[in-house]
């Protein structure tokens, strides 16, 4: 029971703060693909995405952003503007997990420990780990599974708009495309001992995904002092 009380107090005390230099909460929103299979729309979201996001504000004008978003990536050659995709006829629906840390560079000023109602727009930069199933289209176009699963690393760049909605709440929305080093996301580059026999499309160009939405976050934590860094 001494316990319990002690988390009470500590509970309050948190949120009772005049700081919020800490960050949580979820991300929903939707997810697109764009590589060799399917449509190539830049932004057009066709599947469900969630997650979890942790911020550390740094300073008014940055923040540390770990995120952790779980999706499906479709591509169907149907829905593509390319005739010879249309014709070709392949479709892929993955599960994918992503891990993405980073930094967060505001346009304006974002000083949550001052009163009113703030907002600016942000950009989102780092480093993500997507893990995926590894596939591979037949010379029929059905998909084959290799049974095997992969971790594609790529760099996000997210543009968002955030603002306060009460003391302690802060709604964000944005649009984050994934650059990512990999060719694998939808089977157009199999692994070594299929990829002479199966491989196809521009293997100038690797796979990218953009997931788009909002995020609702929870702030607290202790004031900080915003010195140099």
């Amino acid at each position: 029971m001494r316990y319990f009380f002690l988390i009470l107090l500590t509970f309050f005390a948190v949120k009772n703060a005049d700081a919020q230099i800490y960050e949580v909460g979820v991300f929903v929103g939707g997810s697109n693909f764009i590589g060799d299979v399917g449509a190539t729309d830049y932004i057009s979201p066709n599947q469900g995405a969630f997650g979890a996001i942790v911020k550390w504000n740094r300073s008014p004008r940055h923040s540390f952003r770990a995120t952790v978003i779980f999706s499906n990536l479709e591509g169907i050659d149907g829905k593509s503007d390319d005739p010879r995709r249309k014709q070709r006829g392949y479709s892929f629906n993955t599960s994918i997990l992503e891990i993405s840390a980073g930094m967060e560079f505001t346009f304006l000023d974002f000083d949550l420990h001052t009163s009113g109602i703030k907002g600016t727009p942000y950009l989102y930069t780092g480093i993500t780990l997507a893990n995926h199933d590894n596939f591979y289209f037949n010379q029929a176009g059905e998909i084959i599974s290799e049974d095997t699963s992969s971790w594609a690393y790529g760099i996000p760049m997210a543009l968002g708009y955030k603002t306060n909605i009460s003391n302690h709440l802060i709604l964000a929305a944005e649009i984050g495309a994934r650059y990512t080093f990999s060719d694998e996301i939808d089977g157009s580059a199999p692994d070594s001992e299929y990829r002479e026999q199966f491989s196809f499309g521009n293997t100038n160009s690797t796979d990218w995904y953009v997931f788009s939405g909002i995020t609702l976050t929870y702030t607290f934590g202790r004031r900080p002092c915003y010195c140099n860094f």
